[in-house]
């Protein structure tokens, strides 16, 4: 029987789908091993999923000498070296679908509780609240020009719940637009929006994008969500686009400091950033629906049961 490695927790129908295959280990809380406890994990295992927390490289992969599969619960591999995968002859696949709904719909709400300012009117009742007054005039997003930077799946899916708002779409992605989103320029689709998207994965292109000069281009008080990749928005930048007014607000799912790819990466988020009244966050909690979540680790699980029994993973790679 193999020996399988998860390296988050994992809903029991997902262990109950696995054991059949061997034995089958992962954390029993929400946070991951410390690294020596995962390499005296990794030594035996012949399959992995993998998850967000993870950084696989050949470090990694050096104390995983039994590894044959690497199913990732996740859209993208910027977290994974493919080539050092191959190298080995580890097969690696990922989920790129299941991720792509829910993840438009945290962007949506993301967008609304920023232009509607819902936390600072939340925090308003809490304070004491003595019936209406003139005030948290927001943007409305009824005929609100909104720039989706990356319309690819994401970009798409968010594209389609925006548009019933009545929302104007445009955006910018070097593969073209969509039906019914013209593909424009970085510096066109930011100097015409209120409000831009962020849908990008992160790559050496896409890292740090939405940088000083392309926040410079945008309206004074347009907002900016990022639901891609925390690394393809300068949040420095982000941070004085605030303070002097360029930006009108800023909310995240996503942040530098979880790009373990990146040598240079951030270690936290600015505390500055964190304290901006006109910000709104939340702890990458895209993909956080118990459907969505079940039916990700399924696929992996089901990648992991094809590798072990020598077969052709669905959404490989490497």
């Amino acid at each position: 029987m193999a020996s399988i490695l998860a390296t988050m927790r994992i809903f029991p129908q997902t262990r109950a789908l696995l054991e059949p295959l061997g034995s089958v280990a992962h954390p029993a809380g929400d946070e991951p091993w410390s690294p020596t406890e995962l390499r005296g994990h990794l030594a035996e295992a012949e399959a992995v999923m993998a998850f967000m927390t993870d950084r696989v490289d050949a470090a990694w992969l050096e104390t995983a000498p039994r590894l044959k599969v690497l199913a990732c619960a996740l859209k993208g591999a910027d977290n994974i070296d493919l080539a050092a995968c191959r190298a080995r002859g580890v097969a690696v696949s990922l989920v790129p679908d299941l991720l792509t709904a829910p993840t438009a719909e945290l962007a949506v709400a993301l967008l609304l509780g920023l232009a509607r300012q819902l936390r600072p009117a939340d925090a308003a009742v809490r304070a004491g609240f003595l019936g209406w007054r003139p005030q948290f005039y927001g943007l409305g997003l009824q005929g609100a020009r909104v720039a989706i930077l990356g319309l690819g799946r994401l970009g798409a899916a968010i594209a389609a719940r925006l548009a019933p708002f009545g929302c104007i779409l445009h955006g910018m992605d070097p593969a073209g637009g969509l039906p019914d989103v013209p593909a424009l320029p970085l510096a066109a689709a930011m100097a015409d929006a209120d409000a831009v998207v962020v849908a990008l994965p992160l790559t050496p292109a896409t890292r740090g994008l939405v940088d000083a000069a392309a926040l410079a281009l945008l309206p004074p008080g347009a907002l900016l969500v990022n639901i891609g990749r925390g690394s393809t928005v300068d949040e420095a930048a982000v941070l004085a686009a605030l303070r002097s007014g360029r930006l009108g607000g800023y909310a995240a799912d996503v942040f530098g400091m979880e790009d373990w790819a990146l040598a240079d990466r951030p270690a936290g988020i600015a505390s500055e950033l964190l304290a901006h009244p006109a910000t709104l966050f939340t702890p990458h909690i895209g993909s956080a629906t118990l459907a969505a979540r079940r039916a990700i680790e399924a696929a992996a699980a089901a990648n992991i049961a094809d590798g072990l029994a020598g077969l052709p993973l669905r959404d490989a790679v490497a």
